[in-house]
């Protein structure tokens, strides 16, 4: 599967999650947590009869606009079409499924899981250089050029729709709004984190010679090898250090088990990593 099609497929599987979100636990219950999806969803309470992922579709117009000239043909691009699927998906799901009600009344129930589900698909969306459009548009400017977080840029940006809520829907909606702004926020940050982890190993082993040739022609990773010495044996040690992504460092530990179970290995976090064979 080529990188293209690797990343169209993703950035889908990202717009439905953020879509079945949206769709089934934050318009059902008005709460307009952010973004031109939460304009839409305060105009949609004015005009019931026409579709949210219309007015979702024309505000983001002109955002788009502002990607295209600001960020980038590339982010633009992914956006451009991001944001027309996110509301071919709404559109549809108020077709196909229509709801009547909320699925419960409780609105902290409906906040949690509609902002835990749209977060996660943000994430996965903005992780592929894509967002959904509308506001994140202006949060991935903020990032750009204040190197702000993406989810507290988000945060910054939809700040004064969550004020607009509670002036349309009342101040109770618009605090759980805004609670879900946050929350998003926070989701959003902690997940592209997580997707850019990679595992800094240590390894000490008599078979470092094994070891290190496994990582070069096997993982096609790089290492840097130290001598050390142990301080209270006092025997020469040859130190392999190398930084891998998950699915690497399991194949690394499982071949050192099966070649030397004596060997010392120390695995930590690395959240950022730059360099040749991470980055362009």
């Amino acid at each position: 599967m080529s990188e293209r099609i690797r990343k169209f497929l993703i950035i889908n599987a990202g717009l439905l999650t953020v879509a079945s979100g949206m769709y089934f636990f934050l318009i059902p219950s008005d709460l307009a947590v952010g973004g031109t999806t939460g304009l839409a969803i305060i105009i949609g309470h004015f005009f019931p009869t026409v579709p949210i992922g219309v007015f979702l579709g024309l505000m983001d117009m002109f955002l788009l606009v502002l990607a295209f000239l600001i960020i980038g043909k590339e982010f633009g691009g992914y956006t451009v079409y991001a944001s027309a699927a996110l509301a071919a998906f709404l559109i549809t799901f108020e077709l196909a499924l229509p709801m009547a009600q909320p699925f419960t009344d409780d609105l902290f129930i409906n906040l949690i899981f509609g902002v835990l589900i749209t977060g996660a698909g943000m994430a996965i969306v903005f992780n592929q250089n894509a967002s959904t459009g509308g506001t994140d548009i202006v949060a991935k400017i903020i990032n750009k050029y204040t190197h702000i977080e993406i989810g507290k840029s988000l945060l910054l940006a939809d700040f004064f729709v969550t004020l607009f809520a509670g002036v349309v829907f009342g101040p109770k909606l618009g605090m759980y709004a805004l609670l879900g702004v946050m929350i998003n926020s926070v989701i959003i940050d902690k997940m592209i984190a997580g997707f850019a982890i990679k595992m800094n190993v240590i390894i000490i082993s008599s078979k470092y010679e094994l070891i290190n040739r496994f990582i070069h022609e096997e993982i096609n990773r790089g290492t840097t090898i130290y001598f050390g010495q142990g301080g209270f044996s006092g025997e020469e040690k040859n130190i392999i250090n190398t930084i891998v992504s998950r699915k690497e460092y399991i194949r690394i530990r499982d071949f050192i088990r099966k070649h030397d179970n004596q060997a010392f290995l120390s695995v930590s976090y690395a959240t950022e990593v730059e360099g040749e064979g991470f980055t362009k």
